[in-house]
């Protein structure tokens, strides 16, 4: 009998692994937080109307209390904090295979002002939040959703201190038109896009695992049969 439900526990867990071991399951500070160090060749405008120059950053999502996004910029050796923004869920169709840093075009002779920051392998991204005097010259010049806050909400210095009051503020988009509207109606997530198993794919993982099945349940009932017997 012992080595009978030895058999079937071994069987058991044979299976089991067969389902639930997930390869590539990475632990760490980096997966929550995000952090990503970025080169920048360009000078590029960041929410608040700062301009950060051509130069490598650090980008990492502040850990905080509030059910919204807070963004992070920090320089190369994480000593210096130049921005603390705050940022909506964004969306895209396909996940890249690198980091990705969206901009949007200003005014000629201006620099670039961020956009979206996507992470690799990722479809979910960050998308920056301006003030809503900024918001309404981006939305008209790429003809595109800009989200925004009040203008009195955007924090004038980069401590983390000040981030409560901008996690607090009402938030809106607004339309090329100018008109506001709700940041759920502008920005929408793409449809869930479900693959069809291809006709091609072999049954053969589920002949094994009912044959291993019928095996264990031939095996048991023979070990059953002969304790009887005995």
């Amino acid at each position: 009998m012992k080595r009978f439900k030895m058999t079937i526990g071994i069987l058991a867990t044979f299976i089991v692994a067969m389902f639930f071991v997930a390869p590539g399951l990475k632990a760490g500070n980096d997966v929550w937080n995000k952090k990503t160090t970025v080169a920048f060749t360009q000078p590029f405008e960041v929410p608040g109307g700062q301009t950060l120059p051509a130069g490598t950053y650090v980008f990492k999502l502040l850990d905080s209390p509030f059910d919204r996004e807070v963004v992070q910029i920090f320089s190369a050796d994480q000593n210096t904090l130049y921005a603390t923004v705050l940022a909506i869920p964004d969306y895209r169709l396909k996940a890249g295979e690198t980091t990705v840093m969206q901009f949007q075009e200003t005014t000629p002779g201006s620099p670039t002002a961020l956009k979206a920051w996507f992470h690799p392998g990722e479809r979910g991204g960050h998308e920056f939040v301006y003030p809503h005097t900024k918001a309404v010259q981006l939305a008209k010049a790429t003809n595109e959703a800009v989200p925004y806050m009040p203008n009195e909400f955007i924090p004038e210095i980069t401590e983390p201190a000040t981030t409560p009051t901008m996690e607090k503020a009402p938030l809106k988009a607004v339309e090329p038109s100018g008109q506001d509207v709700e940041v759920a109606e502008a920005f929408q997530p793409p449809p869930v896009q479900t693959a069809a198993l291809p006709h091609t794919a072999s049954p053969l993982p589920l002949i094994g695992l009912m044959g291993l099945l019928s095996l264990a349940l031939g095996f048991g009932a023979r070990e059953v049969a002969k304790q009887r017997a005995e």
